[in-house]
């Protein structure tokens, strides 16, 4: 095995969803590093419709507790990093500047289900990019659905129009965590998978 297939290795086996975060604060240029490289991700058109709010204080966390279910209050508001993980569905606004093809503007803005779909598909995509991403710049990430989506964006994406798709408490490694359960089973590739 290469090293380069032990790093891939080791971001998908080893690394795994935590249970508790450090509480050493995520700085402000590791933020941006993660942006980089999620933004460097392909999607359809360079559409790049991913939108991404992070939440670094205590102050600006506080407003996501009413929309989070029981279960994620704690994790969300002791995490040192709360990202929202949305999609902006205006996208094709950008595409004269980013887009790869002539039209793509008019041809989203003209079919309002087809620039839905595009960016609810391709923001999502970013936002797996954003897990591996952290992953390989040493964060520990906690994905989050049991939230209020609609709460959430008249909170904080009111004013741009972004849609909230999930939550992703970050935060470094806690040096004193519980020993994770064994890993959960995953479908095998009979299960879950066609050679046609």
């Amino acid at each position: 095995m290469t090293q380069n297939e032990a790093s891939w290795e080791a971001l998908f086996t080893e690394r795994r969803t935590p249970r508790d975060l450090s509480s050493r604060p995520v700085e402000e240029d590791v933020l941006r590093r993660l942006y980089d490289l999620v933004k460097m991700g392909p999607t359809s058109g360079n559409c790049t419709p991913g939108r991404f709010a992070f939440l670094t204080t205590d102050d600006a966390k506080e407003p996501l507790r009413p929309a989070l279910s029981a279960g994620n209050v704690e994790r969300a508001l002791s995490a040192p990093v709360v990202a929202i993980i949305g999609h902006d569905p205006m996208f094709f606004e950008q595409l004269p500047r980013v887009g790869t093809l002539p039209g793509l503007r008019d041809w989203f803005a003209a079919d309002v289900g087809l620039s839905e779909e595009t960016a609810f598909r391709n923001g999502t995509l970013q936002g797996g990019y954003f897990i591996l991403a952290a992953r390989m710049l040493g964060l520990d990430v906690l994905p989050m659905s049991g939230f209020d989506s609609l709460m959430v964006e008249e909170r904080f994406f009111r004013e741009q129009g972004w849609r909230a798709n999930f939550l992703v408490a970050l935060g470094y490694p806690a040096e004193d965590a519980a020993p994770l359960p064994e890993r959960a089973p995953r479908l095998s590739f009979e299960e879950a998978c066609l050679c046609l």
